[in-house]
């Protein structure tokens, strides 16, 4: 049983075979039948019959008759008197009218007609307007016509008109008078009825075909100009159109369109203007098709000047009359074509191409046509146009058009073909995926690049893109592909409509393709995804796009990205990466909300480095690093700022919760040791905590918090220090940040303004009034700003040197002022700081604005602080020089502060010294600073400088100086700070001091005695 179903299964399969190759071998004939015997059948049997069947339109033509012919210029014959005007004249074939409109009387004789009873005479002339015909002895009207009507025995026929004549031969004139428009030739033809019936049936069938068959050739190339957009094929098939109307024009059938007559009136203007539009579009047509190949030629001054023509021969066309029009049609015609035809040579020997070829030897044969029309048109030779006119060239360029037209499709298809090849060559050799998926997902298309990445399963039946990648992937590229198509959220649905339905609007395949990573499916239990770089368009309902394994370059590209915002050390943020954190907190932080920052600074770590080395160092780092991490809950970032400071983000968390926060990490970081090895290391840490608003700046909060830290250092509070809002602390660093801002303006002295402190001469204290100037700054709202909180602003702004410099600049002009009302003024103070004497251009403009006022110079003494002046001795020094030089005074302010040795005072030759206000107050209760006092003022008056004592707050102090020969003092005892103002109502610096108490002046011998005394008690 299983034997016989096995036969019958394999009989079937071989019944099935055999059926299959017949089919195959009938479809194979009836294709062989249809493409090659068809057509082989149909070419041999049209052969034949053009060669010996008979014809079924026999060819008639008339006889031509001789005839006399007058022109009446000044229009004043009638038939009688033309006939007479005519009896000496010779007889002729044929006469042109030369354009002339005047009238052309033609006379015959009815002798020369034979013995016909009906007879046909024939004026065939396209260019005839009008006609009227006179017989016999007493000239009687035959009958007449123009192209709208006609009456008696002339009728309309073909191209121009007839006149039927019956009767026997006789001796009898017949007399005819024409009008004629154009370059008309006037002939005589003699017709019977039946042949003349027959001619005329030839001549409209031959029209029908001529206008037929034309319209249809224009058509099939506007319909092939529209479907594939080619501006080419659109000129060709106007130009088609209007070789069409020049044909017509030649044949005399120019007086109908498409089957509908022209009105007469318009015929000459339609004429002229269809004649110059030819002319403009084969030129148009030439420069198109061969634009190239005339770029390759050097000279084309003459094809140009063909094209500055052709739209004036269109304005002349519509402006000028038929007549006066032809002639410069003709002149320009016969020297453009024979430009053209000459330039359609040198191409045609250049280049190789058969479509150039077929396209210019039918333009030749148009070319040729029109001119051979036009000479013989001007010059009446009448051979031409009975060989070669527009009828024949309308149809022998017609079928070089249909040959180039078939070799140009060829060839674009045979490079599309190469094109396409080329296209699945590299679609195929691409290195990367490429891919084509349908609008609901499937694949259509993939290259051995995409096979390799995702398997031989894409290639499957219903693969699917979900398949091969993470959950969400299809709806991610579908989404992806409709924010391309359009951002608005009303078209959403409209969208995925045209996406399903494969439909694509105009212009979407010019839209630049999407690109994102994504990744594929997970393969296997904690198997890592590849990610892939995915590049899409949406293309006719269909995404087409490539894939790329980006998985190690994704992989390095975290890494960058990893070091580019943390700490290689720690792994904690870097300075860039805790900005673009902070950064990011502020952007999120919610209206009325704030959130805390706080800056870590370990303390004495350097000794670690010092005594254990770096490496050590940076694995204690490292562990604090983690014990603060662990301390600190998720969306809170630390990063790094410098060797052992660091910076913490509280987002949107409260101040208190943040100091509880910071007071744990403290702890965390200095209760338990670190252990490296064998030793143990005890790290403490010192914060400062600040609240941060949505208004605060990133810089300004970061230093507010450095700040806090390094008061916290100071304060020793337990390592941990808060600026609080409203706090005083926080409020002053407020002000000296919106003063820094205000500073850095294009408007740095706005709210500056100056005031002078008297200094008092101790030995002549009512012969002198010097002061010292002194810097100050009034708010917006009239409070006035501390002095130490304007020059910490001013050096953190920058400004510093140009503020030192508006001080000067002020007090120079003040003095050249008032300097005639200070005559008892001996010297006037101005205090420079550090950073102005390190500024080049500050020193070069100060030493300008002395230069500029050495008439008062003498009375400037520039101060210099002495920790600033041992900073640089040798810059101090050339300072010193150059301003003694010019003529000012240097003073040394703040001596004696902080140093033990004067030595380097012989290096600086300065005029004054000030000595340090902490050594003069309360001098009298502490005999130490009352020795370092004696001692700084002997140093000085052996070394020739005056001294100057500051913050002298009572009288008792004031005598004291004055005892151990203290030159001059400054301070509350004297006066407080004065308006300018206050220094020109006075003659003396005494007349300040309250009370008025008498100073007892010591001279100096005396001095020396007194200072002797105190030594030895």
């Amino acid at each position: 049983m299983p034997f016989i179903v096995k036969n019958s299964n394999k009989i079937k399969w071989l019944n099935y075979k055999n059926k299959w190759r017949l089919n195959n071998k009938i479809e194979s004939s009836l294709y062989l039948f249809s493409i090659y015997l068809a057509p082989l059948v149909i070419g041999v049997i049209s052969l034949i019959s053009m060669a010996y069947w008979p014809s079924q339109y026999a060819p008639h033509s008339g006889t031509a008759i001789d005839f006399k012919v007058l022109l009446d210029e000044e229009e004043a014959l009638h038939p009688a008197l033309a006939n007479d005007s005519m009896k000496e004249l010779a007889s002729v074939e044929f006469s042109d009218t030369r354009l002339s409109e005047s009238p052309f009387w033609i006379q015959f004789q009815m002798a020369q007609l034979g013995a016909h009873e009906n007879k046909l005479i024939e004026f065939p002339s396209r260019h005839l307007s009008s006609i009227a015909c006179w017989g016999g002895s007493l000239f009687n009207r035959l009958g007449g016509g123009d192209r709208k009507w006609a009456d008696g025995s002339v009728q309309l026929i073909k191209a121009g008109f007839a006149l039927s004549l019956s009767g026997p031969s006789e001796k009898m004139d017949i007399i005819c008078r024409t009008e004629s428009v154009g370059p008309g030739r006037i002939s005589l033809s003699l017709w019977n009825s039946i042949d003349l019936q027959q001619s005329q049936l030839e001549y409209h069938r031959r029209s029908g075909l001529l206008d037929g068959g034309l319209t249809v050739l224009c058509a099939f190339v506007l319909l092939t100009a529209l479907i594939n957009r080619s501006s080419i094929y659109l000129l060709f098939s106007i130009w088609l159109a209007l070789n069409l109307r020049m044909a017509e024009l030649s044949y005399g059938w120019d007086t109908q369109w498409i089957g509908y007559t022209v009105p007469v009136d318009m015929l000459p203007r339609a004429r002229s203007v269809t004649i110059a539009s030819y002319y403009l579009i084969t030129v148009a047509l030439f420069s198109t098709l061969f634009k190239e190949d005339l770029h390759a030629l050097k000279s084309l001054k003459f094809f140009r000047f063909a094209q500055w023509t052709c739209v004036p021969m269109v304005l002349l066309s519509i402006a000028l009359d038929y007549q006066v029009f032809l002639p410069i049609l003709w002149f320009f015609t016969a020297f453009n074509i024979s430009v053209l035809i000459y330039y359609l040579g040198r191409i045609l020997i250049k280049t190789r191409s058969r479509v150039a070829i077929w396209y210019g030897v039918g333009l030749a044969i148009t070319l040729f046509a029109s001119f051979s029309e036009v000479v013989a048109a001007s010059i009446g030779l009448k051979v031409l146009i009975g060989s070669v006119n527009s009828v024949t060239a309308a149809l022998s360029s017609s079928l070089l058009t249909a040959v180039a037209i078939a070799e140009h499709i060829r060839q674009e298809h045979k490079q599309r073909m190469e094109v396409q090849a080329e296209l699945t060559h590299t679609f195929n050799a691409m290195p990367i995926g490429m891919f084509t998926l349908g609008p609901d997902g499937f694949f259509l298309s993939a290259n051995p690049a995409l096979i390799d990445m995702l398997g031989q399963d894409v290639v499957a039946t219903q693969a699917h893109w979900r398949g091969f990648f993470e959950d969400g992937a299809w709806v991610q590229l579908h989404r992806h592909m409709q924010e391309r198509r359009g951002p608005r959220t009303e078209r959403r649905a409209q969208i995925a409509i045209e996406f399903r339905s494969g439909q694509e609007p105009p212009g979407e395949s010019q839209r630049a393709p999407v690109e994102f990573e994504t990744r594929g499916a997970t393969k296997g239990a904690g198997g890592e995804a590849r990610r892939y770089l995915l590049k899409a368009t949406l293309t006719r309902g269909k995404i087409q796009g490539s894939l790329q394994d980006v998985t190690e370059k994704s992989r390095a590209t975290d890494e960058l990205y990893f070091l580019a915002n943390h700490d290689s050390l720690t792994k904690v943020l870097n300075r860039r990466g805790l900005e673009s954190a902070m950064q990011a907190a502020l952007q999120g932080l919610p209206s009325g909300k704030s959130m805390s920052m706080a800056y870590l600074d370990l303390d004495r770590f350097k000794l670690i480095n010092d005594m254990f080395g770096h490496a050590v160092g940076d694995e204690v780092l490292q562990q604090v690093c983690l014990r603060v991490s662990a301390m600190l809950p998720a969306g809170m970032a630390i990063g790094r700022v410098g060797g052992d400071e660091f910076v913490m983000v509280f987002s949107e968390t409260p101040v208190a919760m943040a100091a509880h926060m910071c007071r744990g990490i403290v702890d965390c970081i200095g209760k338990l040791p670190y252990r490296l090895g064998g030793s143990a290391f005890y790290v403490h840490g010192s914060i400062g905590l600040i609240e941060v608003d949505t208004g605060m700046q990133l810089k300004d909060a970061l230093s507010g918090a450095d700040r806090a830290c390094q008061h916290a250092k100071l304060a020793n509070r337990g390592g941990l220090l808060v600026y609080q809002k409203h706090s005083p602390y926080f409020m002053e660093h407020e002000a000296q940040l919106k003063l820094i801002a205000q500073l850095s303006d294009n408007e740095p002295y706005a709210g500056l303004y100056l005031e002078m402190q008297p200094i008092m001469s101790l030995s002549k204290p009512t012969a002198s009034l010097d002061f010292e100037v002194l810097l100050r700054m009034r708010c917006s709202d009239a409070d006035q700003v501390p002095t130490a909180r304007l020059i910490a602003a001013a050096q953190a702004s920058g400004r510093m040197g140009k503020i030192d410099l508006w001080v000067v600049s002020s007090i120079l002009n003040w003095l050249n002022t008032h300097h005639k009302e200070l005559t008892q003024t001996h010297f006037v103070c101005v205090n420079l700081s550090g950073s102005s004497l390190n500024d080049e251009q500050f020193l070069t403009e100060v030493y300008e604005l002395l230069e500029n006022n050495r008439h008062i110079v003498h009375m400037v003494c520039l101060e210099i602080t002495e920790s600033i002046a041992l900073n640089d001795i040798d810059n101090t020094r050339k300072f010193v020089n150059k301003v003694r030089r010019i003529g000012a005074r240097v003073a040394l302010d703040d001596f004696g502060a902080g140093y033990t040795s004067f030595a380097y005072l012989k290096e600086i030759c300065a005029d004054m010294i000030k000595i340090d206000g902490s050594f003069i107050r309360d001098m009298n209760k502490h005999p130490v600073n009352l020795a370092i006092v004696e001692t700084i003022v002997d140093l000085a008056k052996n070394l020739g400088m005056k001294v100057i004592a500051e913050w002298v707050e009572d009288h008792e102090t004031l005598q004291t100086l004055t005892e151990i020969g203290v030159d001059y003092a400054q301070g509350f005892v004297i006066s407080k700070a004065l308006p300018p103002q206050a220094m020109i109502m006075v003659t003396s610096a005494s007349e300040f001091l309250t009370p008025q108490k008498p100073i007892r002046i010591v001279p100096p011998h005396l001095q020396h005695q007194q200072h002797q005394q105190r030594s030895l008690g």
